[in-house]
């Protein structure tokens, strides 16, 4: 099928997709932050959206990770009663939703949202119950994923774990561990993790992003992840790389953050178009687009501006994120034949 740019950019947009990495925190939108403000009653710098939005989002030259995640210090404090969690779940999935998504994970840390006295199961319950008004109003399919923080003790950690426990099955899909990783290297939460699979609950860890492959091959040897947030340094070691790619381990790249974060110097560096031709499962998501000023769809456009990816080979990045949700295996081969039938629609399978 020869088409042309223009009908290239349309196709993406229309195409059926997936976001397995996206964050609560990083999908508030300046709207949003101004009607918590006036809810709770907090002073802001600016009081319409364009002058929220450099407190929101960074621009196309962010300098560095601390930049970066100094819009996630301005948006935390609003995220910290039910009706916030919930509110910001729900528009999540509806972003997505604009976006022709049909499944979407929204990962979020309990212990982060607990400064107004809620508890940890309380966090979990507000942004499942966000997330299923999504799914009810917008044709969505969406789970949560839990976040344990590198810098928390083991104990607030476990605590995640167990209420994440309590949620499995029922919005709850999966533990994650994020945050200062260059600080903070997978070795040290091995309890942790060992107990989130004692208890039967998928693991996915940030590796391979600020820190070096040997990150990526303690989080999937000791750690059990089944996927691999960002793992844009997995290259450093060829036997690590060879490892995923025999294993079929997802990655869970997400690539204007990984440029925005400096993760890579700059889209030369970026080996998504390697490890795709490598034969390595890789997804695409979002990872913040409140912050990142992203869509799903951007991403996508970038790829194919930036690397060639065809429609098709777009098409098999979707059904890499399809076959890697953590869904149970009826409702993956539900989803999938529903992709497969959108795709064939469209003319990509």
């Amino acid at each position: 099928m020869m088409i042309n740019n223009n009908e290239s950019k349309l196709l993406v947009r229309r195409l059926p997709k997936v976001d397995l990495h996206v964050h609560l925190d990083g999908c508030v939108e300046a709207q949003t932050v101004l009607d918590l403000a006036k809810e709770q009653g907090v002073e802001l710098p600016a009081y319409e959206r364009e002058g929220l939005l450099p407190h929101l989002q960074v621009t196309d030259d962010c300098g560095s990770l601390k930049e970066y995640l100094s819009k996630f210090d301005f948006v935390l404090p609003f995220l910290q009663t039910a009706k916030a969690l919930e509110r910001v779940a729900y528009e999540a999935v509806r972003q997505a939703a604009e976006h022709h998504c049909l499944y979407i994970e929204v990962r979020f840390a309990p212990q982060l949202h607990r400064r107004r006295g809620l508890t940890v199961d309380e966090t979990i319950r507000h942004v499942i119950a966000g997330l299923h008004r999504g799914e009810r109003e917008f044709g969505v399919k969406a789970r949560g994923i839990a976040i344990c923080m590198r810098h928390h003790s083991v104990a607030d950690n476990l605590e995640v774990v167990e209420g994440a426990a309590r949620f499995k099955g029922k919005g709850l899909a999966a533990v994650d561990l994020a945050g200062d990783e260059a600080s903070f290297p997978p070795g040290l939460f091995r309890e942790v993790f060992a107990a989130s699979r004692e208890r039967g609950l998928p693991v996915t860890i940030h590796a391979g992003e600020a820190a070096g492959a040997d990150n990526v091959y303690e989080a999937v040897v000791n750690l059990g992840a089944v996927r691999i947030g960002h793992g844009v340094r997995m290259k450093e070691n060829e036997a690590v790389l060879e490892m995923i790619r025999e294993r079929r381990i997802p990655l869970e790249m997400c690539p204007v953050s990984n440029i925005q974060t400096k993760a890579v110097s700059c889209w030369d560096a970026y080996p998504i178009r390697e490890y795709f031709d490598h034969g390595i499962v890789v997804t695409v998501n979002t990872d913040n687009p409140g912050v990142s000023g992203t869509t799903i769809t951007k991403e996508y456009e970038v790829l194919a501006d930036t690397f060639g990816f065809t429609p098709a080979e777009i098409a098999v990045l979707i059904m890499n994120g399809v076959g890697a949700a953590f869904l149970e295996e009826d409702e993956k081969r539900v989803l999938r034949q529903e992709f497969g039938m959108r795709m064939k629609e469209l003319g990509v399978l």
